[in-house]
């Protein structure tokens, strides 16, 4: 677990809760006492323990009364039963009612310490599994990429093509909110891998050492809240997919280790020598320009390489706008469902207005202004006034499509578009009062790429 259990100790005898909470804390437990079972009921409904120790013989309620009284609070709730002259028929009746463990007095912490082991293995596997399910909920094939576009088509096609054959790594490339985690999703479900699991790691969501032992697993003791062993995202895939979002931001060090997966196919949890032999296919997504990583010394090519051996690039929404109608149509039926509205049409203007915006956040920020117009519309059709006032009270739009075909004098001479993507980025930044990230959204690129070109142009 990412964070150390809570225990419950239930017991009459106060140097038996004294020691559970001296010894326990020093591994890093989080550790309550209650000497009745009706203080333990108190202590239990109010901070929620993953494990609970209890008694047999306490004040009032006893202990077989007690699991029954938990268990009916929470299904899941794990118990261990603590038995001192009983026979092993008191024990095996606790099991019975739902205790998961028993140990009998006296007993050593060592075995206590092996009882949370176990314990904290069969949470983490727990854990894992409702992950899985939870991810493979809903079974998204290439039906659930909304298009018409010919560029759509033929990725769909090509998609298509790829997920059927036994390429083992894919790489797919384009600005954020266009779809890439759908896609691939789809690839995975309309492949031979289907029955096996998906597993998705935001890359950029987790720091370095949480990243490695979730990719890889770790042994007990491998560090300090490494209480029991836990399998990586590569083993628990086996047979599937690992889908790793946002690959262009794991460091150097990690893109090392990950190579090494590509290539060797084996993995080796963290605080073992053993390599684990994996079979899973890797679908990476990024955001970023990789060869402008490269270029900067921010992203290794041989990974790259080893990655794009099949490459789909999505394209920005502002270049399926003939898939933009679809779209609308989609969310609007979604959150009509959700928010038990009736809308049935976009006025005219309303969809101009949508059909010929840019779409920076793409399909995301689609989702989103659908999801707002829905919500706020009172009758049956969204007019502009439901639309955010970007969008709504926007002049650009009547330049979008002029700047489609923007032209200058070409002079005989000729450009050097060096000195050209220099001017423009020195503009772009004066506009932007030297705001990197202004700048970066003026020119239409991410932030890691106008530096780098900063940097290139000595800027």
């Amino acid at each position: 677990m990412n964070r150390p259990l809570k225990i419950l100790v239930i017991d009459d005898e106060k140097l038996i809760r004294w020691s559970f909470e001296k010894k326990l804390r020093e591994k890093g437990y989080i550790v309550y006492g209650a000497e009745s079972g009706e203080e333990g009921l108190k202590l239990f409904n109010t901070y929620y323990q993953d494990v609970v120790f209890i008694d047999n013989h306490l004040t009032g309620m006893q202990g077989l009364e007690l699991i029954d009284e938990i268990k009916a609070l929470s299904e899941d709730a794990v118990m261990v039963f603590m038995t001192a002259y009983e026979t092993v028929d008191i024990a095996v009746e606790a099991m019975k009612r739902g205790a998961l463990e028993y140990i009998r007095k006296p007993f050593t912490f060592d075995e206590i310490f092996l009882i949370l082991d176990k314990i904290e293995e069969k949470i983490n596997l727990k854990n894992e599994l409702i992950l899985l399910r939870r991810q493979q909920k809903e079974e998204i094939t290439f039906n659930h990429v909304i298009h018409q576009s010919a560029v759509m088509k033929h990725l769909i096609q090509v998609s298509k093509k790829i997920a059927k054959t036994d390429a083992s790594t894919i790489l797919l490339l384009g600005e954020s909110g266009t779809g890439k985690d759908i896609l691939a999703r789809a690839i995975h479900n309309e492949s031979n891998r289907k029955s096996k699991p998906f597993v998705t790691i935001n890359c950029s969501s987790l720091p370095d050492t949480l990243l490695e032992s979730e990719l890889f697993g770790y042994e007990k003791g491998a560090f300090t809240d490494a209480k029991a062993m836990k399998k990586g995202m590569f083993e628990i895939a086996g047979g599937g997919t690992v889908f790793l979002d946002e690959i262009g931001e794991i460091n150097l060090a990690m893109q090392v280790k990950l190579l090494n997966v590509l290539e060797n196919r084996n993995i080796i949890r963290l605080g073992s020598t053993k390599e684990i032999p994996v079979d899973v296919r890797i679908i990476a997504a990024t955001n970023k320009n990789l060869k402008e990583s490269i270029a900067a010394k921010l992203f290794r090519e041989d990974l790259y390489y080893r990655l794009q051996v099949f490459q789909i690039e999505l394209p920005p929404l502002k270049e399926r706008e003939e898939d933009i109608p679809l779209l609308l149509n989609y969310f609007i039926a979604l959150f009509n469902t959700q928010f038990r509205k009736n809308i049935v049409s976009i006025s005219d203007t309303a969809k101009k207005l949508l059909v010929h915006y840019a779409w920076p956040g793409n399909i995301r920020e689609l989702r989103n202004v659908v999801e707002r117009a829905v919500i706020l519309q009172n009758g049956d059709t969204i007019e502009v006034g439901s639309l955010p006032k970007g969008i709504s009270h926007r002049k650009e739009h009547h330049h979008y499509h002029a700047l489609k075909g923007y032209s200058f004098n070409f002079p005989e001479e000729g450009i050097s578009l060096e000195e050209l993507e220099k001017q423009v980025i020195m503009q772009a930044l004066q506009m932007a009062g030297r705001n990197q990230t202004k700048a970066s959204k003026l020119l239409g690129i991410s932030r890691d790429t106008l530096r780098y070109k900063q940097k290139k142009h000595n800027l």
